[in-house]
């Protein structure tokens, strides 16, 4: 591997650090921020990158990267995450997880600078009276969950995301089944299922697909958070707009976060694809999706974390900076669930005596 390496360095296109090739990933992968660029290795030792997106990370010049603003960064040990506020700010704990286990950290290189940012429209005051209606509004979790899960460390921050816009045109082909009944020998209706050949076209626009770049709020809370209102109420990137904030720098980088939105854009071409075929049911569909006019932005949006324990678990409460909506973790209740296991065999058994 040192042979290829020789041949042609190549620079990390999100931090500017050598990247080296990996063959356990067959990419190139930056040593220091984890970025991987998709990379074929040739026949004669020579490498070959494989996406137009490594060529737009290179594009983008020096002057569209950092925060343009004098931020301190710190790197929890814990959950990871890398915090970003105010230079004379002081953090004792991570905003995230509250481990005390955090180091200031210097960048490698500025990270990408947001393109825009969605400013904060919910105040704290209404966030934590609507965490309070959470925490009474979930039938399985302890009665008392809301007494000991305290929302004295609620914190507002941008959190990073990647949003991609593409335009599709997929032709797909399927069987399609439709059903019919024959009499069996003796006498009973049987389903029975006449194959035939189908295809067709479907043409479909992808806006803002998100992908979340966090680290420190679980990714399950920030999809239950969409949507946001990113095609209406995004302003452009300002440093005034983070004062008195915390931001999350991304740690999902862009190439992967492209991956992750052409496997959503996938998904949802081939969903459309099953909707096209015709007759009662469909077997062996097969997509072949041509992808253009593809666009990226780095923007920040706004989210309430609210990091509690309950017994010996940490859980997370987030709420949508912008229009409220709260998702959340939360302990289940034992005796509650043992109540209503017990309960349900009293009801079987009687039931079950009754037919006798």
């Amino acid at each position: 591997m040192s042979e290829v390496t020789a041949i042609r360095k190549f620079a990390c296109p999100a931090c500017g650090a050598e990247a080296v090739w990996t063959p356990s990933k067959k990419a190139l992968v930056c040593p220091y921020c984890s970025t991987v660029s998709p990379a074929e290795l040739k026949a004669d030792g020579t490498l070959v990158e494989e996406s137009d997106l490594v060529a737009a990370l290179r594009a983008i010049p020096d002057d569209q990267r950092g925060w343009n603003a004098v931020r301190k960064t710190v790197k929890c040990q814990s959950c990871h995450a890398i915090s970003v506020f105010d230079e004379k700010r002081v953090a004792q704990r991570c905003d995230f997880c509250g481990s005390p286990s955090i180091l200031a950290v210097e960048d490698v290189s500025a990270p990408i600078r947001p393109g825009s940012v969605l400013p904060f429209k919910i105040a704290e005051s209404q966030v934590r009276e609507d965490i309070r209606r959470w925490y009474g509004s979930h039938f399985w979790a302890p009665n008392a969950l809301g007494d000991k899960a305290l929302t004295d460390t609620l914190h507002g921050m941008y959190l990073p995301f990647w949003t991609f816009d593409a335009h599709a045109e997929c032709p797909w082909e399927a069987e399609a089944g439709y059903h019919y009944y024959e009499r069996d020998s003796q006498g009973r209706s049987v389903q029975k299922t006449r194959w035939e050949y189908a295809s067709g076209h479907v043409s479909q626009d992808f806006d803002d697909v998100l992908v979340p770049a966090s680290k420190g709020v679980h990714a399950r809370l920030l999809d239950d958070l969409q949507p946001f209102p990113t095609t209406t109420d995004l302003v452009p990137y300002d440093p005034g707009y983070l004062s008195g904030w915390v931001v999350e720098q991304y740690q999902i980088d862009l190439v992967d976060a492209a991956t992750h939105s052409r496997e959503r854009m996938d998904a949802a071409l081939r969903r459309a694809c099953a909707s096209q075929v015709p007759g009662d049911t469909h077997r062996n569909l097969r997509i072949a999706p041509e992808f253009s006019a593809q666009t990226f932005k780095h923007v920040l949006l706004p989210v309430w974390l609210l990091t509690y324990t309950y017994g010996t678990r940490s859980f997370q409460v987030t709420v949508n900076g912008s229009t409220g909506k709260v998702s959340g973790e939360y302990p289940l209740s034992w005796v509650k669930i043992t109540v209503a296991i017990l309960l349900a065999l009293i009801v079987l058994i009687i039931f079950l005596s009754i037919q006798k």
